[in-house]
């Protein structure tokens, strides 16, 4: 039976020319419903979550690097980085809470530990890594006052800090990482794209900003693992952030070059590269110059995850970024089956 006229699918009409077959109708333009974006917009603010991202990273981080340092008997690194880890934990603490404009929000998280949200899940393993951290700098503090010294450096005083330093960097560094999988589970193009990249270059930023920390705070003489830490995470930054670009395509990956976002990502990693040559410098730089190093490692961590925040945004206000993704993976999906039976 045929269909009725007014029912049948319209087919665009081809002529034929010198050179072949010609459509008459043109392709059509993906245009969104008068020019609004299809995704709303991230309602984070940036000063806060991305904030909440570089305290974050840098606290944990810094805690594996303490556990380092206390283990090797580089005390007064170990020190500076429990006591910066927990300041900046309790930072990160506050931009979360206020970005979720009352603390009673972050309360009703823990209420349920739900493991398919990493929302949940991060709010437990904050709250874990928020004591084994302040339990470590209270411990090391506490060694150093003369009427708890003995607790402190004997026994079960000293056994405890040590549990807790390692408990420190074992939540801390699930704490450097975590952020990177919140922003990746969203809708948001410029992070959902890269979810198997920005674990690693968020891991790769904090540990830039932990060594920078020890460079700045600690002595010059316990500097040597900071230095390497430093080398190592400048490489990892740059090489995941070029992947992370691979991986996005055109035209989302130009939103990781472009604007405000691009300006942020390409000063982090002029930044982050300064500060890691800088730390290898060592000596030569003198004591200023490797705290100058530290201090462009740690600025250079921030502009990441600012620059990351910030392109997630971008990626949200233009259409295409979210229709042409979509057309590439559905044309791929398409050639699949017309692939196997080819090579079948």
């Amino acid at each position: 039976m045929t269909a009725p006229a007014e029912s049948r699918p319209e087919r665009p009409r081809r002529r034929k020319g010198k050179r072949g077959e010609q459509l008459v109708v043109p392709k059509a333009e993906f245009t969104s419903y008068y020019g609004r974006p299809i995704l709303k917009r991230p309602s984070w603010a940036a000063s806060d979550i991305a904030g909440y991202f570089f305290l974050g990273g840098l606290a944990g981080a810094g805690s594996v690097l303490a556990a380092g340092a206390h283990l090797t008997g580089r005390h007064t690194t170990a020190s500076a980085l429990k006591l910066s880890s927990l300041g900046a934990i309790g930072l990160s603490a506050a931009a979360l809470v206020h970005d979720l404009g009352r603390p009673a929000r972050f309360v009703n998280m823990l209420r349920v530990l739900k493991p398919t949200s990493p929302m949940s899940v991060g709010s437990w393993l904050l709250s874990g890594y928020g004591g084994c951290a302040g339990l470590a700098a209270l411990t090391d503090v506490a060694g150093r006052a003369p009427r708890l010294r003995p607790f402190a450096t004997r026994g079960a005083g000293r056994s405890l800090g040590t549990a807790a330093t390692l408990g420190a960097a074992l939540t801390g560094s699930a704490v450097a990482t975590y952020t990177a999988v919140l922003a990746a589970d969203t809708a948001v193009p410029a992070w959902h794209g890269v979810h198997r990249e920005l674990p690693y270059l968020f891991a790769a930023s904090a540990t830039a900003a932990a060594s920078g920390a020890a460079l700045v705070l600690g002595p010059p003489r316990e500097h040597g693992p900071a230095r390497c830490a430093a080398a190592l995470a400048a490489a990892g930054d740059v090489l995941a952030s070029r992947r992370a670009e691979r991986t996005l395509g055109e035209p989302v990956a130009q939103t990781w070059r472009e604007g405000r976002a691009g300006t942020l990502l390409r000063t982090a990693r002029a930044l982050t590269v300064a500060g890691a040559a800088a730390a290898l410098a060592g000596p030569r730089l003198g004591r200023t110059g490797t705290a100058l190093g530290g201090l462009a490692l740690l600025a250079g961590s921030a502009c990441t995850r600012f620059g990351v925040f910030a392109a997630g945004v971008a990626s949200t206000e233009d259409p295409r970024y979210v229709v042409e993704p979509q057309r590439a993976r559905l044309a791929e999906r398409a050639g699949e089956p017309q692939t196997r039976a080819a090579r079948g």
